[in-house]
């Protein structure tokens, strides 16, 4: 998240913290890579959901709530909406503590993997980052939002 700007959104670090749970939540490779395998310093999908509603509690109102907040407009807030309803709809099928594979395979896996990369690429291209970069881990989350 090099280029994301630092100042120019009021709430970047939950901005942040969504930013990466997309990222992750978007990007299949990742997924198999890292939270299938274990890979320690990623999490896992449950990590990823917790830090995309726990602050802004997207799972209980629209992000349109945070349009110049956390949000440039009503478009990224439309893309995240339908991101966080597909991926909380399969946790909620699945169970919380379910083992990664068991969203892996869910059928509507794939949409939810395409909601989160649309509305990952609009939220990255928008902060001037590349959307193609591989997630960073949770320790470059931490060291993120410690800067300003």
């Amino acid at each position: 998240m090099d280029g994301m700007p630092r100042t120019d959104m009021p709430w970047w670090r939950w901005r942040t913290n969504v930013r990466s749970a997309l990222h992750m939540l978007s990007d299949p490779v990742f997924q198999q890579e890292c939270w299938l395998s274990g890979r320690p310093g990623y999490g896992d999908v449950t990590d990823a959901v917790y830090r995309l509603v726990e602050d802004t509690w997207l799972d209980n109102w629209s992000a349109d709530k945070y349009i110049g907040t956390i949000f440039r407009d009503a478009q990224e807030a439309a893309l995240v909406d339908v991101a966080v309803l597909r991926v909380l709809r399969i946790m909620h099928q699945v169970g919380a503590d379910a083992p990664v594979a068991a969203y892996l395979e869910h059928q509507g896996w794939p949409e939810a993997v395409r909601a989160a990369r649309d509305a990952h690429v609009l939220l990255a291209s928008n902060d001037g980052d590349d959307p193609d970069l591989p997630p960073g881990s949770l320790d470059v989350l931490a060291a993120a939002l410690r800067t300003a």
